[in-house]
């Protein structure tokens, strides 16, 4: 289906067909009809759907389409980082060139100038806020924005959100916003806390499931069993040996990428870093280096696990196996994009083999072990057999006593 069939305002199509976009994805079609319907929404959709421009395009039509009040915050998008704000502001920035609708993004780590940009956005309206929790609530602190006027609450990456402590925020929030709008809630998994928010916050939602459950058959998928100590000699070798172009390597310790980083620099490759330690502009710049092919190499923390879409990487590497089945196939779904193949390694070390089982359960295979480079010596067998952590913790608590 194009996006003429589903009944978007005309300059919005225009805006769509400039980004090169021609066919809605199958997550855009069943939600943008609902959500032009004025119905509430609660639906399970994965980065890498087409999610965003699902909400984003609909919001935009009803903006053009209807009066609002511009001194009013029209519509309120909350999102878990900042670098996710910042990207659907810049795509909202292109599905409404043709348009008069804005979108500000609104997100801790700046300086007090961009704070004092936010402020005046937030007190004399706007058409569309993308926000981080804690910064939306350092400015409601002190009584200036208007939400009397807000017709429309987001709530993307709700379960992220949650893992990341936002609940009560969120909800304090809301607390704040016109008991009549509409509301659409996105969340990649529904555990139980996600459908508790949904009940709180959510009128008679239409519910759709539009998550990838699965990683695309595209990406190749393989595993190293390895020794924690022969991990970044075995990264340098692939870098070496294989002709990858734009590479994304994710580690789940902030210690550990400024480690890897530093070894891979040290040894002459083009490498950035981004995690939480760092100040905002720094990540931006980083990104944005790497989104350029300024920098070769990325490694990173879960941060950028969701909601970063960049099309051409063709390499991700999981120096160490994720949380789980839905970390690890958000972390090698950032390869592979539209139309590109792509191509995802993990390091699994000992303690990690009965957690790389679990997730290969769920994705129902297994996942190609390829052989270590003789050079490193000795590895481990791929035994994954669950370790009894309640004996060990009996046998620790005698020697203490």
């Amino acid at each position: 289906m194009n996006f003429e069939e589903i009944g978007l305002e005309k300059s919005l199509i225009d805006g769509v067909s400039a980004m090169g976009y021609e066919e809605a994805t199958p997550v855009q079609e069943k939600v943008i009809p609902i959500i032009l319907k004025g119905r509430d929404l609660i639906a399970s959709a994965q980065t890498g759907t087409g999610k965003t421009a699902a909400f984003l395009l609909p919001l935009v039509h009803q903006l053009i389409s209807q009066p609002h009040d511009v001194h009013q915050i029209n519509a309120l998008i909350i999102v878990p980082t900042r670098e996710l704000a910042i990207q659907i502001s810049q795509a909202m920035e292109g599905l409404a060139y043709f348009t008069s609708t804005s979108a500000i993004a609104v997100y801790g780590g700046g300086d007090g100038a961009l704070f004092t940009q936010e402020k005046k956005a937030l007190s004399l309206g706007a058409d569309m806020v993308v926000c981080t929790p804690g910064r939306m609530l350092a400015h409601l602190a002190m009584g200036y924005v208007k939400f009397d006027g807000l017709k429309y609450l987001v709530l993307d990456e709700a379960d992220r959100m949650l893992d990341m402590g936002f609940y009560d925020d969120i909800l304090k929030i809301i607390s704040y916003l016109p008991k009549k709008r509409q509301n659409l809630l996105f969340s990649a998994t529904m555990p139980t806390r996600i459908r508790m928010l949904a009940k709180k916050i959510l009128h008679d939602p239409v519910e759709i499931n539009i998550a990838i459950s699965k990683p695309p058959e595209k990406i190749k998928q393989y595993a190293y069993v390895i020794y924690e100590e022969q991990k970044i000699l075995l990264i340098k070798n692939i870098l070496k040996e294989k002709p990858f172009e734009c590479i994304l390597i994710f580690c789940s310790k902030i210690i550990q990428v400024r480690k890897l980083s530093s070894e891979l620099r040290y040894s002459g490759f083009s490498v950035g870093e981004i995690h939480s330690g760092l100040e905002q502009n720094v990540r931006e710049k980083v990104l944005l280096d790497f989104k350029n092919k300024k920098v070769k190499i990325l490694v990173a923390t879960d941060i950028l696990s969701r909601g970063i879409d960049i099309e051409d990487i063709d390499l991700v590497i999981n120096y160490d196996v994720p949380h789980d089945g839905e970390d690890y196939v958000h972390r090698i779904g950032r390869t592979a994009r539209a139309a590109n193949e792509g191509e995802a390694i993990t390091m699994i070390i000992p303690k990690e083999q009965y957690q790389f089982r679990a997730i290969e359960d769920l994705l129902g295979y297994n996942i190609k072990k390829l052989d270590v480079p003789s050079f490193l010596g000795p590895v481990p067998a791929y035994n994954p057999v669950k370790r009894n952590t309640t004996k060990r913790n009996f046998r620790n608590k005698k020697r203490k006593s």
